[in-house]
């Protein structure tokens, strides 16, 4: 049983080890920002929808921005202290 335990130790010192001695990955290129990129956006209500959707990687990268903005925003905005309750008119009660 003490050997059992001797040799898994080992092991998992060798394999704590092994990413140390691996060379480092690559360094990726410089990605054109004008390159067109094309993805396949979902329709959603729908299961055989789909929608090809094509920008350049700079036009991607600021709709991820305007995206994450406005989650932010919107998860900024339920935290707040006057939260709209359901009123039949709609406007927020505090």
């Amino acid at each position: 049983m003490r050997g059992l335990w001797m040799g898994l130790a080992v092991i998992s010192v060798i394999g704590l080890q092994a990413p140390a001695l691996s060379e480092p990955a690559p360094a990726p290129a410089a990605k054109n920002s004008n390159e067109i990129v094309c993805e396949r956006i979902e329709v959603i209500g729908t299961r055989l929808g789909s929608k090809r959707v094509c920008g350049t990687r700079a036009e991607w990268a600021e709709k991820r921005k305007l995206d994450r903005e406005a989650v932010d925003q919107a998860q900024r905005a339920a935290n707040g202290p006057c939260q709209t309750v359901n009123t039949h008119s709609g406007a927020p009660a505090c």
